[in-house]
């Protein structure tokens, strides 16, 4: 599981997501989790950060899943119009049987 930092705006989001790429590659899970939960303080960059994994995920055959998104962050999400593309682990699973 990957964990994001209690804070992720501009200012950490190159360095976070080289930590959560770098991370994401060594996962042996057919699925990425990510622990949203400790983030407290963020901005727009959060949401960059996350798709950037998710989307590395999806390149190297992996499912992704975010949990404990931020009630603030998940409608951030839904204004970018991007909320589906980080699901939750339940959603996620879901979404792959649902595709099988």
């Amino acid at each position: 599981m990957l964990v994001l930092p209690v804070e992720l705006t501009h200012a950490q989001a190159t360095a976070c997501l080289d930590l959560l790429l770098k991370a994401a590659r060594a996962e042996t899970d057919t699925q990425v989790l990510v622990d949203a939960t400790p983030l407290a303080r963020f901005d727009s960059s959060a949401l960059a950060v996350l798709l950037a994994v998710r989307r590395e995920c999806l390149h190297d055959g992996k499912g992704f899943a975010v949990h404990g998104l931020a009630p603030r962050l998940r409608e951030l999400a839904g204004l970018y119009g991007v909320g589906a593309l980080l699901p939750a682990p339940a959603a996620a699973a879901d979404a792959v049987l649902a595709a099988s």
